[in-house]
């Protein structure tokens, strides 16, 4: 797990609730055709406990991905339909970046020692993202939304989350073994991630303090905005750092099971000083009732 852009795994059991199905997926598709790729870190950019190597070839057959993160307009309409609580909202709490609470400090409920940038705070969830009193933007990516979450979105959508391999070639766009969506080099502002001192001070040279609307900056080749930065995007995968020395060629799905679900694209916390997980093969993971202010999902058909 990258602990700058992510809290520790809470101890905490999830909050199962059923949903009901029938729901209508609004969002944009991107058709991804059916193709072969080289997964995985080409550059030696990963760390080695991301498991980003070897790289291998995987066939995907055809499918379509959101062009965006779901966004909270597309969650409010979700919980609108099912009265779903997130596991945030079960729970009382969830992760906010220390610079953009907002509310009373008796609504901190603690920090991580080893992350002390993240606050446990009553009241943040996917609509107050930064604690209690504050609004979130219908166009921004839906936060402060587990793995669970995620899962019960899709239930009622009729979708499912993209399978890692899914993810990375939909965000390649492409584009064989480059590190970014557009190319190999960070020219320019292509993405949302932090600009100056992490984890005390950002020049917002991006446009963003924290989220971006999820049509910033330009689409990759394929159509999908924001693959990197912006949020962390759940996948359908458990998460495991030697699993590529061992992955099918055909569809991989990842390991039968584990205690983390995998994470990929970086966020607006990632700096390239601390975190440099804004690529396309970076890995990241967490355990699957974590809600934290950066993390989102997209969903696939």
């Amino acid at each position: 797990m990258s602990a700058c852009c992510q809290p520790p795994g809470p101890a905490r059991e999830p909050v199962p609730s059923a949903v009901p199905g029938g729901g209508v997926h609004l969002l944009e598709q991107a058709l991804i055709p059916a193709q072969t790729f080289a997964m995985g870190d080409a550059h030696g950019d990963g760390a080695r406990p991301d498991g980003e190597t070897p790289v291998h070839a995987v066939h995907l057959e055809a499918f379509s991905i959101d062009a965006t993160p779901v966004t909270v307009a597309d969650f409010a309409r979700f919980v609108a339909a099912t009265g779903y609580r997130t596991e945030a909202e079960a729970f009382g709490y969830s992760a906010v970046f220390h610079l953009f609470f907002t509310g009373s400090p008796d609504d901190v409920l603690g920090r991580p020692p080893q992350t002390p940038w993240w606050l446990g705070v009553r009241g943040a969830d996917w609509a107050h993202p930064s604690g209690p009193g504050s609004t979130a933007a219908p166009d921004h990516p839906a936060v402060h939304v587990s793995w669970h979450d995620a899962q019960a979105y899709c239930a009622w959508a009729g979708r499912r989350l993209p399978t890692e391999a899914e993810w990375e070639c939909a965000a390649r766009g492409g584009l064989a073994g480059l590190r970014y969506p557009w190319g190999d080099e960070l020219d320019g502002v292509r993405c949302n991630i932090w600009q100056g001192t992490f984890p005390v001070h950002n020049t917002f040279e991006d446009g963003f303090r924290a989220t971006a609307p999820v049509r910033s900056y330009e689409p990759n080749a394929y159509g999908l905005w924001q693959p990197v930065g912006n949020v962390w995007e759940w996948c359908a995968d458990w998460f495991d750092a030697g699993y590529y020395a061992r992955s099918p060629l055909e569809n991989p799905a990842g390991p039968a099971s584990g205690s983390a679900r995998v994470l990929r694209g970086g966020s607006y916390l990632c700096h390239e000083s601390y975190c440099n997980r804004y690529r396309n093969a970076a890995r990241s993971s967490n355990t699957p009732d974590s809600s934290m202010g950066n993390a989102g999902f997209r969903t696939v058909a």
